[in-house]
């Protein structure tokens, strides 16, 4: 009896062990990210808006997961747990503090996912003190950022006594001073001048998008007309499913799957402060404005055009540096840093260009891809584009070369 005894004590004992040293699922983090993605469609977030949520989450995620493992230096929190604490359970808490504190009226939804998240782990202390380690990676995070956003919108369009000016509210203009991330100002990257309107660079360039970028274009490639119109997609829904694949590509375990999430929400939401710190400090004129006011510009080699149109509707910011640009090639070089650029294939699709599948195979032709597809949708001109794939370089290479590192043996 003894004998049988002491067996079923060592075969429930091996089982348990074996249950702690397994690796935590990183499903439990692309859940939550998929669930923060429909939240910001459902409620159309602004793109620099949902890329401050995700890495809120994101961080929070990698904090209390971290905090565990205790594999990578943290980001801002000094967390230590008991290493037999769930890791999917404080993943999972974490995300939930983090996104019913953002969205309140998600409420249930958010709560359903956490019961049907932790239904599926084993009651007892491991889960009690994983919920408590979440909600704190969450809590002490959120108090960080609390300030972001509270400024008054004062922008002032630049006028003359008497002369309209577009009266619709102008985006992204408190962005500037959302708090970053990595960077220790949202200036710390601020792209040179745009061109003279003079210059050999300008006369290129205007004339470029004059011809491919207009409506009507007779220049621009069928190709062409379908990624402009693909990469009329904006923001993380553009890039969180390259996050995804290359995860699971790299078959990464739950903490290096947090990592890389937390890094590249990081790397977006300070690419989003830091092209709209360049935006509305350079106030830079978009290309419907320029060309149909061509003659203003006291450049003989660009040529007016009174009834020009983009292909896309022009967003509500000023044109310099490119949004889109930097963002796409900030994730790029967060994940480039991380992984390298030769990731196998890799694809998106697009709400915009319905049945239309982009693929690559590097992550720097996606970057790239994303830059061209603005010139041919009208909106920005090719310097431009090349600022702020530079810009967005420089902070996914920061991000990655200072945040989340290894911890020396």
């Amino acid at each position: 009896m003894r004998i049988l005894s002491n067996f079923r004590y060592r075969v429930v004992w091996l089982t348990l062990l074996m249950a702690l040293a397994a690796p935590a699922s990183a499903d439990t983090v692309m859940d939550w990210n998929g669930r923060a993605d429909v939240i910001a469609a459902d409620k159309r977030l602004p793109p620099p808006v949902q890329a401050r949520a995700l890495a809120l989450m994101h961080v929070s995620m990698f904090e209390a997961i971290n905090a565990i493992d205790r594999r990578y230096r943290p980001y801002r929190l000094e967390l230590i747990a008991d290493r037999n604490t769930s890791r999917e359970a404080a993943a999972s808490s974490a995300a939930h503090a983090v996104l019913t504190a953002l969205y309140p009226d998600q409420a249930p939804g958010l709560d359903a996912q956490l019961a049907a998240e932790l239904g599926r782990i084993a009651e007892g202390p491991a889960k009690e003190r994983a919920l408590i380690l979440g909600r704190k990676a969450a809590t002490d995070l959120l108090a960080q950022h609390a300030g972001d956003g509270e400024g008054s919108d004062d922008y002032r369009p630049f006028t003359q006594a008497g002369v309209y000016v577009p009266t619709q509210p102008v985006a992204g203009y408190l962005v500037r001073q959302f708090k970053p991330w990595v960077m220790t100002s949202a200036s710390q990257f601020l792209p040179p001048p745009p061109p003279a309107l003079t210059s050999e660079t300008w006369t290129r360039d205007v004339n470029e998008i004059r011809q491919v970028g207009a409506l009507n274009s007779s220049v621009r490639t069928p190709e062409q007309t379908t990624m402009g119109k693909f990469w009329l997609l904006t923001g993380a829904r553009t890039y969180n499913p390259i996050v995804r694949q290359v995860v699971l590509a790299k078959q990464m375990d739950m903490l290096d799957c947090a990592r890389v999430y937390a890094l590249a929400s990081m790397a977006a939401a300070d690419s989003f402060i830091a092209v709209f710190d360049a935006k509305y400090h350079y106030n830079f004129w978009r290309p419907i404005t320029a060309i149909r006011n061509a003659d203003l510009s006291q450049n003989p080699a660009t040529p007016r055009d009174a009834t020009w149109q983009p292909m896309g509707e022009t967003p509500m910011h000023p044109e310099y540096p490119c949004a889109h640009c930097i963002s796409a090639s900030a994730v790029a070089a967060t994940l480039r840093a991380v992984v390298g650029d030769d990731v196998g294939e890799i694809s998106v699709t697009s709400s915009t260009a319905p049945g239309v599948t982009r693929r690559w195979i590097r992550l720097s032709d996606y970057a790239d891809e994303v830059s061209n597809a603005r010139v041919w949708a009208g909106f920005h001109y090719r310097f431009s584009t090349e600022a702020g794939k530079d810009m967005g370089r420089k902070i996914g290479e920061l991000t990655v070369a200072t945040q989340l590192r290894p911890r020396k043996p």
